[in-house]
């Protein structure tokens, strides 16, 4: 059976716009199956509107970007559900709820939880509880098959 992952929005980006870790996030497309809490798809939209403002994609290309992230194989899940466990997390770890949703779901879910987000995972490993770190890893951990 195919292992699940959690994948945030660092993730899924890398999918249809190059940059950093590209190569890596599009390896894990041929082992794993994907979910997210449906946070996933505002996340994406904001971070391809981003990149055009900065001047790194053009319209069309946010647009296409967007497009394929719209077909692409992750199953969404409503975040009412998430929503207490989030809220705890993030009281408990000093971090932005809306990070915590993803966790949240890798708890839910009893499965990974896969971002590029550094910082993020830098926090998890010093304050939240141990069971809960050890669901989060990083990008080049999980393509390498170290952890």
């Amino acid at each position: 059976m195919t292992e699940t992952l959690v994948i945030d929005a660092s993730i899924a980006v890398k999918w249809v716009v190059e940059e950093e870790g590209t190569p890596e996030a599009l390896g894990l497309r041929q082992s794993f199956r994907f979910i997210a809490p449906e946070l996933l798809t505002v996340e994406c939209a904001n971070i391809l509107w981003k990149k055009v403002q900065r001047g790194e994609l053009s319209r069309e290309e946010a647009q296409l970007a967007a497009s394929l992230l719209a077909r692409g194989d992750i199953e969404l899940f409503g975040m009412r559900g998430l929503l207490v466990k989030a809220t705890e997390l993030a009281m408990e770890i000093g971090h932005p709820a809306y990070d915590c949703m993803y966790v949240s779901l890798a708890i839910s879910r009893n499965c990974r939880f896969v971002t590029a987000d550094e910082r993020l995972l830098r926090i998890l490993a010093q304050k939240a509880p141990r069971n809960i770190a050890d669901l989060c890893v990083t990008l080049e951990q999980i393509s390498s098959g170290s952890h």
